[in-house]
């Protein structure tokens, strides 16, 4: 791979998805990227109130990439609770078969979960489980999006959000700056086809264009794409690519 290549595009990238961003910011991505090889456009980090966070689905990719003999999860069960949702796992990484293991922990219950993956938690375990193990095992110093609780910050300040005053009905902005721009780290998270999703989301909320649509029906919208691409990605896909004729009609 070449790096200086990556690291161009990863800086075009981010100031294309997150518009102004700090020197600090993209000298910290400059070195995951000198480092670890990971990819803004693969969505293998975001930019969460200018800070980088890596993801699930980055962390498996560098593990492939350095040949990852294996993982092993097992649950916690002292720490376990299936009466009130409460989940805890061990994970322990194998970066070779010498390799001794490296282990995280991760756990999830209703309180340090976002809403829209509620009856999620033991998988959310899981997850953060993984990936502290994949964090601790190849030296990623910054924490991962999935191991952050529900994320109540503020979205990070584009110039054009300070110019202009946003609509209070929502009507005109795709449901508002947060729901947008959480809609936006859904598309990157689970790598999603973002004009699938639009096209989806236009017949979801029964209008003709998504610019139509009430800020309650986006938001409604953005709870349902996240609870279903956590519960299970592969049948969402199966539903976006179902307007894939309709994106080629358009083209």
């Amino acid at each position: 791979m070449n790096n200086s290549l990556t690291v161009k595009q990863n800086r075009r990238n981010a100031r294309r998805l997150w518009g102004g961003i700090s020197i600090a910011a993209i000298q910290a991505l400059t070195q995951l990227t000198e480092k670890h090889s990971l990819s803004v456009c693969a969505g293998d980090v975001l930019l969460l109130e200018g800070r980088w966070y890596v993801t699930h689905s980055g962390l498996l990719a560098l593990a492939r990439r350095n040949r990852c003999a294996g993982i092993h999860v097992q649950p916690v069960p002292a720490f376990c609770d299936a009466s009130t949702q409460r989940w805890a796992f061990a994970a322990t990484v194998y970066k070779s078969r010498a390799c001794r293991g490296f282990v995280g922990y991760g756990d999830a219950d209703p309180s340090n979960v976002s809403p829209p993956v509620h009856g999620a938690e033991l998988r959310v375990a899981e997850t953060r489980a993984v990936n502290r193990a994949l964090r601790k095992a190849y030296g990623i110093g910054i924490c991962s999006v999935e191991e952050i609780g529900s994320f109540t910050g503020q979205p990070i300040s584009r110039p054009e959000s300070r110019k202009q005053p946003q609509p209070a009905n929502g009507n005109g902005n795709h449901g508002g700056p947060k729901v947008r721009d959480r809609l936006c780290q859904l598309i990157r998270q689970h790598q999603l086809d973002a004009s699938l999703v639009k096209s989806y989301a236009t017949d979801f909320c029964g209008v003709k264009t998504l610019r139509e649509a009430t800020r309650e029906q986006v938001e409604t919208f953005v709870a349902h794409l996240a609870d279903w691409a956590e519960k299970d990605r592969n049948a969402l896909l199966c539903q976006l690519n179902s307007y894939l004729g309709a994106k080629e009609g358009a083209a």
